[in-house]
């Protein structure tokens, strides 16, 4: 357990509000209206060449649900999305373009995708609702965009990853901020590896990662050749430079919801990574649209079947030479339970009890009405209703996300590396003041109920919000405050200080798994105050 406790005591989160709460402008309730005015009447074409050129944005006027700015810079925005001429083309919008203090609710800027190969219209949204239970990842809902007064069409609006994201989550944007989107046209330059695209092989010379990561900060190329060297050649050591369970929280996400078009797939992509202030790279998600299967390969070779995307091995890449932040840390028994933890987390508590699709066709009613009047849309009617039980299409042929994950996530369920039983944790509480008593509360006795043969029970407590969490251990040896040996009551006693509160999770660790209590520990913690306890 000592790997665990160095890793995830270390864990400072800054978060502005409880997972489950987007703000106004993302939320997900209604489709909001943006409508943009340009004087040109043949911006289309301009875009098209803006586009083409890689550079400048036109400017037009922007109305959100009735808010007015002038001056914002637009373009098209996306590769394979992007087409000339085309009718429906994702959207980039810069407010503070001219104004630089021009902002939407605090936005800057404003990503819209048209959700190619997405019949379903909801896979993003979805994918970033469950993702954003357990770790930090970007916001996601619906506008219908008119242009010069004509509907343009249904667009999914999410957040972008940019420095007002980075301070909102992290404090800070200062640190090393890269996106790991490889450029698979560009050949490869000579003495450099092929095929690794972004998967944090190392490389020696730095222009080996030009065509495979893009740096967004003003410098840190030595930071990332530090950190694939060290997967390389220190694993051992890798939790000095990387937020190790945020990265299996994406390990698992990508695996369970079938999110091939990233990390786990062929071409390793669409994630960011950001060096916070302890000096660990933490990854950010991003670019959801082909998760569900959508994007069906996971090395090279044909695309998957829909039997072998049901399938896919929760343990994909295990011995992967070229998949480091899977085979190297998945080594370690530790962070292979954890790991495996995070993936029983995502399958029970989002699909094997049906959430997801009773979310799923919520989301569908909230846009069946501007989905039907989008003329551009690739997908009719039917094959929105079809989506989500059916696969839709001939030549892509994209699975219906109940059909794909109502076998897949039994098949997680029945499947060798999670059959094992995990520790259970239960009855965790907090001893209050006795009625009558006339002694105070001063400090907090936390117990828990564990069961399935724990080897250990170690709570993660701070006082502070912005605080680090510190370890401590969690004993049923009839000692101290805990009142009897052997009941499986586990008991610990932690000090008050001048703040009289506290917020805290358990992790029990038995010879096969790890269990977290509460499960979503990353962004809701149990908590208490002293005078609550008296």
């Amino acid at each position: 357990m000592k790997k665990l406790i160095l890793f995830v005591s270390c864990i400072c989160l800054i978060w502005s509000g409880l997972y489950s709460q987007n703000n106004e402008f993302y939320s997900t309730d209604r489709v909001k209206e943006i409508r943009i005015t340009f004087q040109q009447e043949n911006w289309a074409a301009i875009l098209d060449s803006l586009k083409v050129e890689g550079s400048d944005m036109l400017v037009g006027k922007v109305s959100i649900e009735g808010s007015i700015y002038d001056n914002v810079g637009i373009r098209y925005r996306g590769s394979r999305s992007f087409t000339m001429n085309g009718k429906r083309n994702p959207l980039f919008l810069k407010m503070n373009f001219i104004n630089k203090k021009q902002k939407h609710e605090g936005y800057e800027t404003i990503k819209l995708s048209s959700a190619v190969r997405d019949p379903s219209m909801i896979r993003e949204v979805l994918s970033y609702e469950i993702a954003r239970k357990y770790m930090i990842a970007p916001q996601a809902n619906y506008l219908k965009v008119y242009v010069n007064n004509n509907y343009y069409g249904l667009f999914v609006n999410i957040e972008a990853v940019d420095d007002e994201f980075l301070k909102k989550h992290f404090g800070t944007d200062k640190g090393t901020f890269i996106k790991c989107t490889p450029d698979i046209d560009s050949s490869v330059p000579e003495g450099c590896m092929s095929k690794v695209y972004g998967a944090l092989v190392h490389e020696e010379d730095v222009n080996c990662y030009l065509n495979n990561y893009e740096l967004e900060s003003e410098d840190g190329w030595d930071d990332l050749i530090q950190l694939t060297k060290m997967l390389k050649q220190a694993p051992e050591r890798i939790e000095k430079v990387l937020d190790i369970d945020k990265t299996l929280w994406m390990l698992a996400f990508n695996n369970v919801l079938v999110n091939l078009s990233s990390y786990s797939g062929q071409i390793s992509q669409n994630y960011y990574l950001y060096k916070q202030e302890n000096g660990q790279f933490a990854p950010i998600i991003w670019d959801l649209n082909l998760a569900f299967g959508s994007y069906k390969r996971a090395d090279a070779g044909s695309d998957l079947s829909l039997k072998e995307l049901q399938k896919l091995n929760p343990l994909l890449h295990l011995d992967h030479d070229y998949k480091p932040l899977i085979s190297q840390l998945l080594k370690n028994p530790v962070y292979k339970k954890i790991y495996l933890s995070h993936i029983r987390t995502l399958v029970y508590e989002n699909f094997e009890n049906g959430w997801y699709e009773k979310r799923a066709k919520e989301l569908q009613n909230i846009i069946k009405g501007p989905f039907v009047d989008d003329t551009y849309q690739p997908y009719d009617y039917r094959d929105l209703q079809k989506s989500l039980t059916s696969t839709v299409g001939k030549k892509s042929r994209i699975p219906g996300i109940v059909e794909l994950m109502g076998k897949r996530s039994k098949f997680l369920k029945k499947h060798t590396s999670l059959r094992v039983i995990p520790p259970a944790i239960s009855n965790v509480g907090i001893k209050k003041r006795e009625k009558y008593a006339s002694k105070k509360i001063n400090q907090f006795v936390i117990t828990a109920k564990v069961n399935k043969r724990p080897k250990s029970v170690t709570i993660y407590y701070r006082y502070t919000s912005d605080s680090s969490f510190r370890a401590v251990t969690m004993l049923d040896d009839g000692k101290k405050m805990d009142d009897n040996a052997g009941d499986k009551i586990f008991t610990v006693a932690i000090p008050k200080t001048e703040t009289e509160q506290i917020e805290y999770y358990i992790v029990a660790e038995n010879a096969a798994a790890i269990t977290y209590s509460p499960s979503n520990y990353m962004f809701e913690q149990h908590r208490t105050t002293i005078e609550e306890l008296n």
